[in-house]
């Protein structure tokens, strides 16, 4: 009778060492200087395996790479791009990554790629190899590499990939551009109040103290906030400091709090008229991206909700998705999540009864993405003359309300 062993079995990944990338010099079996790459865990592997190519090695050296800083969306699109261009040219897909590292600037994209061509090498497609970094290759990216892989289109896609990620970065690039000024305009504010209350109010009040007489209403109150402000700045500042952490923290980990926060930011005068376009363009471009290579509508919406880069569309899409598998059309799904605008549920119907619904979201994304280019520059012309009432009213009422004292000295000895 065979009896169960109380041995545990080796964890998958226990014998699995790291391998690292050697830059080696040795000379083949006629005497002829060659040098070469190989990823290896020890340099002694390295060795063993030229020798076994009749190559003797008098130098390897474990290449170093810089720690470098993070790998953004833009050095994936760059890359991408460069990709793309290289087998859209006919050069082979490992060469193109080589061409591609040897090029970059950033060494943690450069190690990145590295593990990527490296599990290239050892037999994975090229879309499992980018599943094993999630976090810098969503499943949108990997999904879209596996049907170019299966379909033989892989340069088409990768060059529809390319304009994907370079369109929605554009499209990022601009809402933070148009929040940049604001936001900065404000923390300079707060910045030039905090100075003034800590350090130039106080100079002022001393300068009162001396004057022997009742101080304006404006000035007693500036001169308590200072006071306030003076015995209790530490706490101020980790008030603002701990609410905005808290926030943030909150905001990762918290569903609930995600979908207040976003329903919020699309309730917002202006501003969310602008993210609500940036929204839809968003979602309508990554499903028009993935439906047009080929992806099955029920498995792209799983990309698109995520892509979409707002909690309240993410749900709405889990239930378009839910309505689409139990047979209910895309525009009949669309429309009762109610997030979407009549002209986007009437395109899409329209698209899926002429057999062209890639083509329309398509159209529906270019359109929101100009809509965008002109409500940014619309909220830009309009911010400015409303920074520059508020910088007015805060800066320039408690300039007034230091001087009031001098001016009330100035008409009592006239």
């Amino acid at each position: 009778m065979a009896t169960a062993s109380n041995k545990k079995p080796p964890a998958r990944n226990a014998n699995l060492a790291r391998e690292h990338l050697f830059v080696w010099e040795g000379k083949d079996k006629t005497g002829k200087i060659i040098r070469g790459e190989m990823r290896a865990v020890t340099e002694t592997v390295v060795q063993t395996i030229l020798r076994r190519q009749g190559i003797l090695a008098h130098k390897i050296r474990k290449q170093a790479f810089a720690r470098g800083r993070k790998i953004t969306d833009k050095d994936i699109a760059l890359f991408t791009r460069q990709l793309s261009t290289m087998m859209r040219s006919g050069v082979p897909l490992l060469q193109s990554f080589e061409i591609a590292i040897k090029g970059c600037g950033n060494p943690s994209l450069a190690r990145l790629l590295n593990d990527v061509r490296a599990n290239v090498e050892t037999g994975s497609s090229l879309s499992q190899a980018f599943r094993r970094h999630p976090v810098h290759f969503d499943a949108l990216f990997c999904n879209l590499v596996a049907a170019g892989e299966q379909a033989g289109i892989l340069d088409s896609l990768l060059d529809r990939l390319a304009n994907y990620k370079e369109k929605i970065l554009a499209i990022k690039g601009k809402i933070k551009a148009a929040m940049f000024y604001p936001i900065s305009v404000v923390v300079v504010a707060a910045l030039v109040v905090s100075v003034m209350m800590l350090f130039v109010v106080p100079e002022f009040k001393k300068v009162f103290a001396s004057f022997g007489a009742d101080l304006p209403a404006p000035t007693m109150f500036v001169i308590t906030i200072s006071d306030f402000f003076i015995a209790y700045w530490y706490l101020a500042f980790s008030i603002i400091i701990g609410t905005v952490m808290g926030v943030a923290y909150t905001y990762k980990r918290s569903v609930p709090m995600q979908v207040a926060v976003d329903r919020a930011v699309l309730q917002l005068p202006v501003i969310g008229d602008v993210v609500r376009k940036a929204t839809i363009a968003r979602w309508t471009r990554t499903l028009a991206t993935m439906f047009a290579a080929g992806v099955p509508l029920v498995e792209a919406l799983d990309s698109v909700g995520g892509a979409s880069g707002n909690v309240v569309y993410k749900n709405a899409t889990k239930q378009i998705q839910s309505d689409v598998s139990t047979g209910t059309s895309l525009t009949v799904a669309m429309q009762n999540s109610l997030v979407f605008p009549t002209m986007v549920v009437q395109m899409v119907s329209i698209g899926e009864e002429s057999g062209q619904l890639d083509s329309m979201l398509s159209k529906v994304a270019d359109f929101f993405e100009q809509e965008v280019d002109d409500a940014v520059a619309g909220l830009s012309q309009l911010l400015e003359p409303i920074i520059m009432v508020f910088l007015g009213v805060v800066i320039g009422g408690l300039v007034v309300a230091m001087y009031l004292p001098i001016f009330k000295l100035g008409a009592v000895v006239s």
